[in-house]
């Protein structure tokens, strides 16, 4: 059976160096660490990570929560938080939390018996029990995508949400529409409301009125989508576009429409937010906000590393910006 000592003589580099680039690869460089798993996986090593998870305290392992799994946005962010932590040794289990508080604390206490390490939270909610807030008080937790309301303890990985949504409402009036309806998501959200704020802020930088009969809520599926754009559209004064605070709704919403014998965007224009990969093979394509989801994984696995290490972190929130896609879901309103 193989060990360390052969897997060192194999990359050409010392023993110490095979354990630090298998237990701490960011001490090392991109390059030696290559050599090392070449050498790992050539001469069949199977390093003892229970014996390295007893000594150290740690089980080396992350819990990211989750409340829509089949959610495209979510897996890209997953994405990022896995190659994140692979490059630091990490391993990352998920918890599908279907956005259900009973679901989250069965997650997160697993944190509390020591199975992870810490935990990325991609919920608005805080994730323990009340009976354990006192011990969880201790355990490392990042929040990405969403942010816990009124909770300013953990750090936050996010969009400039308010500053997407306003580019989409000046991407609209600056399209000639004047009367848009919205399809929120849900309102207990804190990215929803600076989502919804920023979209209003615009239209009244323009003289609009964002009239209440004109948003409806929504939660981040394609069937709200769809009934969203259905009470919109049978208003006796329809709005001219719809903007869907996420592409599946808004992906709803452009089925909808159609149902409705309108065309997308000849009587109807239809934006989303995301930019997830199916959004530009819909017919017609999506106009969007791009999110960097995979940046957004990866920013809250080095975070979350930082305070699992016990090192500063250089801001409590970190904003990332967004780029706002124009496809041929939207066009100039023709009266």
């Amino acid at each position: 059976m193989s060990n360390i000592r052969e897997v060192a003589r194999r990359s050409g580099v010392s023993v110490a160096t095979v354990s630090r680039a298998l237990k701490d690869p960011q001490m090392v460089s991109p390059r030696t660490r290559e050599r090392v798993l070449k050498a790992v996986e050539e001469a069949g090593y199977r390093p003892n990570m229970l014996a390295r998870n007893f000594s150290s305290g740690k089980s080396f392992a992350v819990m990211v929560l989750v409340p829509n799994i089949a959610n495209p946005f979510f897996s890209k962010v997953i994405r990022g938080i896995e190659k994140a932590a692979q490059d630091q040794g990490y391993s990352v289990l998920l918890g599908d939390t279907k956005g259900e508080p009973a679901h989250e604390q069965f997650y997160a206490g697993m944190a509390l018996t020591n199975q992870a390490d810490g935990l990325i939270q991609l919920d608005s909610r805080y994730p323990f029990a009340e009976k354990d807030a006192a011990l969880a008080a201790s355990i490392p937790m990042v929040n990405a995508c969403e942010r816990i309301a009124e909770d300013d303890r953990y750090p936050v990985v996010e969009l400039d949400n308010s500053g997407a949504a306003q580019a989409m409402a000046r991407h609209l009036i600056e399209l000639g529409h004047r009367r848009i309806g919205i399809v929120t998501g849900p309102l207990n959200s804190p990215i929803v409301r600076d989502r919804l704020a920023g979209f209003e802020e615009e239209m009244q930088r323009h003289g609009l009125e964002l009239n209440s009969d004109l948003v409806v809520n929504g939660e981040f599926t394609m069937p709200s989508g769809t009934k969203g754009a259905k009470k919109l559209l049978s208003l006796a004064s329809a709005p001219t576009a719809i903007f869907c605070m996420n592409d599946e709704m808004a992906i709803g919403a452009v089925h909808q429409a159609k149902e409705m014998g309108l065309q997308v965007p000849a009587d109807v224009s239809v934006a989303g937010f995301d930019n997830i990969e199916f959004s530009q093979f819909t017919d017609p394509p999506l106009t969007t906000i791009d999110q960097p989801a995979e940046k957004l994984g990866r920013y809250a696995m080095e975070t979350l590393r930082r305070i699992i290490d016990g090192k500063p972190l250089k801001a409590s929130r970190t904003i990332l910006p967004f780029d706002l896609v124009a496809r041929g879901s939207t066009a100039r309103y023709q009266d």
